[in-house]
């Protein structure tokens, strides 16, 4: 007689839930937004780490005011940098020198996610993951290895950017891995000298999206010099005060209450 070998069934991955953070292409301002929401959710009181898993083109170590400092390893796992903003951080930006080009193939991009998200994250209750743009091969590991407890899509509000958002939403789906919600990024500019407020990108196409798709629209991020400033400083908005901050805070919120709703 002859039968099929059962798989063996997984043992539940132990260790902060993750939110994954991603975008169907670049330049949606994806990595900022997720420093600005691990920051943002850290000043609500939970206790969150950041994994940049962006292998190609990392720079959440310039985000949060880390760069020039090397990771180390404890007992065979990396340690996270510590940030002035007070959240752990975690990038290839921590292991190799600055300016260097990485061109690794896609077993190699695996093995690189693998030891940045199972590091010595110690109490964390939260990993919030820095996703590439597109749908390659660190989400496939992701998806297959790690199991988000949910993702957040980012996206800015013309037609071309979200029609690559509903196919990074569309990954997450059919992975088994629940979309938080949208969120529409460099939403409207206000000029400082008059005030006017304009849409260079256009505006509402996220929360329309959102609706198509039947997820939630998580809200607005505006675009201002300011939030960029910063950005480039290594000092998050979120860790400060205004309303560029309070867009932040108001992200954390939602994210916040739909984890504490989850299963």
């Amino acid at each position: 007689m002859m039968a099929d070998k059962a798989e063996p069934v997984p043992a539940p991955r132990q260790g902060p839930r993750i939110i994954a953070v991603g975008s169907g292409k670049g330049g949606v301002g994806k990595s900022t937004l997720a420093a600005n929401l691990a920051v943002a959710l850290a000043r609500e009181g939970r206790k969150v780490g950041l994994v940049d898993a962006d292998i190609y083109g990392p720079s959440q170590a310039r985000l949060l005011g880390t760069e020039g400092t090397r990771a180390v390893a404890h007992q065979g796992k990396l340690v996270p940098v510590q940030s002035p903003c007070g959240v752990p951080v975690l990038s290839m930006a921590h292991l190799t020198p600055p300016g260097q080009a990485i061109a690794w193939r896609g077993p190699k991009i695996a093995g690189a996610l693998i030891q940045l998200v199972e590091a010595h994250w110690d109490n964390a209750e939260l990993l919030v993951i820095d996703l590439p743009p597109g749908t390659g091969d660190v989400q496939l590991t992701m998806l297959q290895r790690f199991k988000p407890a949910g993702a957040v899509i980012v996206s800015t509000p013309q037609d071309l950017a979200l029609m690559d958002a509903a196919r990074a939403a569309e990954l997450f789906t059919k992975g088994g891995v629940p979309v938080i919600g949208v969120v529409e990024n460099m939403a409207g500019y206000a000029c400082p000298h008059c005030g006017e407020v304009s849409d260079p990108f256009g505006s509402g196409g996220a929360e329309l999206a959102a609706r198509e798709m039947n997820v939630p629209f998580l809200g607005r991020i505006p675009l201002h010099i300011a939030i960029r400033r910063e950005a480039d400083a290594g000092t998050p908005t979120a860790a400060g005060e205004g309303p560029q901050a309070e867009a932040f805070a108001a992200l954390a919120q939602a994210v916040g209450d739909w984890l504490d709703k989850a299963p």
